[in-house]
């Protein structure tokens, strides 16, 4: 058990991913700790409102899994135990890159299937049996409260969904002395600010009008593959259009399409068909036709990747933090939200840790810049991958590309192409996407030469090409 902050209280606001798992780590570190959600929670492993997202699939990546393990010992073993589905990514998964299918072996890199819902159930029954951790439900918060002088934050003021007896939904103050928002995509945090006098922050916005559409089926007992997930991935700009499909617990499985540029999958049974047999391999197509419908068709279009730059603040409200989606959300296509939520919950406990040697008091004073920072390196890397492949879109909104984007376009286009027949680089990418190695791993000599190799063949094909043509005219 870690040594408690001498401070009492610390209240989280939001209790999705981010929030469950910072309410987890403060409780090593405050004596009592908050988590205030506007749902209310469901019972078992079911969606809720407060994420739409639940009824689409979902990915953990490993390196999301390791930190989870060691903050909720056996977490695994009780997923699994409960019906998720162990899946080696290298082995286990048919992927069709743009370049071609990825090369399949046995590999030492493990995910599970499953349904959010199922994780967050597991994850909220592990907190709750934590004495110090209490949830209320049901509550929205309107706002932050401040000290005397404005400079630190004192609580929040909230307001349940219950009216009392005289009919009035009344607002209540709650103390504390670290407020955490992991309040999702919808984060009133700006507004909160701005009611204080502080400064909300810019904001860099990048649309590629992606959607995506899902829906649970149950394979007929005598379906026989040598796969668990198929991922038909788009190849913008000219193929628009992706699909994944993977087991979940209960004997069910999840479809999830989708398509960028306005291209938007749709809602009802005919064309959901349509739009997967309209894939470049009918994998996909096979299982599903025959398969027995769980569920209605669902879809969803919130995919801008969103950040809200808290770490170029000019004035930080001490003890508030934010962290998550409310501070930063990437198209969630390509599976980071999670694992990023919990780096960023990470980051967090090990500024934690350097404040109370910085300050043995309990004083939180410069807390929140220094994670504010530290939150911004660790997001910079999916929100790289999330928008560089974004920007491949010919209707993507915001910031143009840079130079550096339109060239990594090109080197990663030759390294995807060597997946297609190297176990060695697309083990290296898998660790990358991972979260495992940093993007840096895929420039060592031994990814670059064969990648200079490759374009040196083309570039001489090319030319011959050019010269062949020039003399045939």
């Amino acid at each position: 058990m870690r040594t408690k902050m001498t401070n009492n209280h610390a209240i989280v606001i939001g209790g999705s991913m981010a929030g469950l798992v910072v309410a987890r780590i403060m409780s090593d570190r405050f004596e009592q700790v908050t988590l205030i959600e506007r749902d209310q929670f469901p019972s078992g492993a079911i969606p809720r409102k407060g994420i739409p997202q639940s009824r689409h699939i979902h990915v953990l990546l490993q390196q999301g899994q390791l930190i989870l393990e060691q903050l909720f010992p056996g977490l695994g073993d009780e997923m699994i135990a409960a019906g998720a589905h162990p899946i080696d990514v290298a082995a286990d998964m048919m992927w069709l890159t743009p370049a071609g299918w990825g090369v399949r072996f046995p590999s030492h890199l493990s995910m599970l299937g499953f349904s959010r819902d199922l994780l967050d159930w597991i994850i909220r029954r592990r907190l709750a049996t934590i004495n110090n951790i209490r949830f209320v439900e049901g509550c929205d918060v309107m706002g932050l409260l401040s000290n005397t002088d404005g400079t630190c934050v004192a609580g929040v003021s909230v307001r349940s969904h219950q009216q009392s007896h005289s009919g009035i939904c009344e607002e209540e103050q709650i103390q504390a002395d670290l407020v955490v928002d992991a309040s999702g995509r919808t984060s009133k945090a700006p507004q909160w600010l701005r009611a204080l006098d502080y400064q909300p922050p810019q904001e860099t916005v990048l649309n590629a009008f992606l959607g995506y559409t899902s829906r649970l089926y149950r394979l007929p007992t005598d379906f026989q593959s040598d796969w668990k997930v198929v991922y038909l991935q788009a190849a913008p700009p000219t193929r628009t259009r992706a699909a994944a499909f993977m087991p979940l617990e209960e004997n069910r499985w999840i479809l999830t399409v989708y398509g960028g540029d306005h291209d938007y999958p749709p809602t009802d049974e005919a064309g959901l068909l349509e739009f997967v047999r309209s894939m470049p391999c009918p994998a996909i197509y096979n299982a599903i036709k025959d398969a027995e419908p769980l569920s209605e068709i669902y879809s969803y279009r919130g995919t801008e990747n969103r950040w809200r730059h808290y770490e170029r603040l000019p004035r930080y409200l001490e003890g508030f933090l934010v962290l998550g989606d409310a501070a930063c959300t990437f198209n969630p296509v390509y599976g980071q939200g999670m694992t990023t939520a919990v780096l960023g919950a990470s980051t967090l406990d090990e500024c934690l840790h350097q404040q109370q040697q910085y300050r043995p008091d309990g004083d939180l004073t410069g807390l929140a810049k220094r994670f504010q920072k530290k939150l911004a390196k660790i997001n910079a890397i999916p929100w790289l991958l999330a928008t560089s492949e974004d920007y491949r879109y010919r209707g993507t909104e915001g910031e143009p590309p840079s130079l550096l984007t339109q060239l990594m376009h090109r080197y990663m286009d030759r390294v995807v192409q060597l997946t297609t027949n190297h176990t060695d680089v697309r083990l290296a990418l898998l660790e990358v996407m991972h979260m495992l190695k940093p993007p840096a791993t895929l420039f060592q000599p031994r990814i670059v030469i064969p990648v200079l190799k490759q374009l040196f063949k083309f570039n001489s094909a090319f030319l011959a090409r050019t010269s062949h043509s020039e003399q045939a005219g």
